[in-house]
């Protein structure tokens, strides 16, 4: 039991630190980066994209094992990784924006990087309403699988390619400036000892979700069958 249950303490301690430095702590700005208190939000904002991305990658993952060898469970496993992963998308998206109002000056001001997030999401919700729209359960599972691979390998153009060729405010672009991204020179050691616990922390907190949901849509088809 305890061997199960060690990665769920392992949230909650990591979740715990990060949230309490995140909010109580008062944690510095790298020289030459006018971020002030806003800074706080890398602890948020960044590990929000990070646990999407293995959330998605994952989806992908038992996507491709379901194509090479149908098994529901797989699709289950598929179709629940990719719902959190939507909502750790729509969290980034929100944390973003906020940010954005306070360094920026505009919840939305139709940066590259904003723009490239919002089709991503956009691709992915159109997953769902593909799903939605077939009753045959193969087909579904099926064309959906195909569907999930697109969709994660039109990630990287959106999120990660465009946004670098074009002017951006957002970390990566060019003509960039301003905040921090995944730069070690953009970032302190204080600020390290504690975004990359906040990375794993928020990840595992998404497989913990993913999981539950996943348990429960299982309880609901055995009582489907058993009626």
């Amino acid at each position: 039991m305890i061997r199960q249950k060690w990665w769920k303490i392992l949230t909650f301690v990591l979740l715990i630190y990060t949230c309490s430095v995140g909010f109580l702590v008062k944690v510095p700005s790298p020289p030459g980066v006018p971020l002030g208190h806003s800074i706080r939000n890398l602890f948020f904002h960044v590990p929000m994209w990070i646990g999407m991305m293995v959330l998605f990658f994952t989806s992908l993952f038992y996507a491709v094992k379901y194509l090479r060898k149908p098994n529901h469970l797989y699709d289950t496993y598929s179709l629940e990784f990719a719902r959190t992963g939507i909502v750790f998308g729509i969290l980034g998206l929100i944390t973003g924006s906020v940010w954005a109002r306070y360094q920026w000056g505009a919840w939305w001001s139709g940066d590259a990087k904003q723009n490239g997030a919002a089709i991503a999401l956009l691709m992915y919700f159109a997953y769902f309403v593909l799903r939605g729209s077939l009753n045959d359960d193969e087909k579904k599972s099926r064309i959906g699988a195909v569907y999930n691979i697109f969709a994660f390998f039109m990630l990287f153009p959106t999120i990660w390619i465009l946004p670098r060729l074009t002017e951006s405010l957002h970390p990566g672009g060019q003509g960039s400036e301003g905040n921090p991204g995944l730069n070690p020179k953009d970032t302190t050691a204080s600020m390290r000892i504690v975004m990359y616990p906040a990375f794993i922390g928020w990840t595992l907190l998404g497989v913990w979700i993913t999981t539950l949901r996943i348990r429960l849509q299982i309880l609901k088809e055995k009582k489907i069958s058993h009626e």
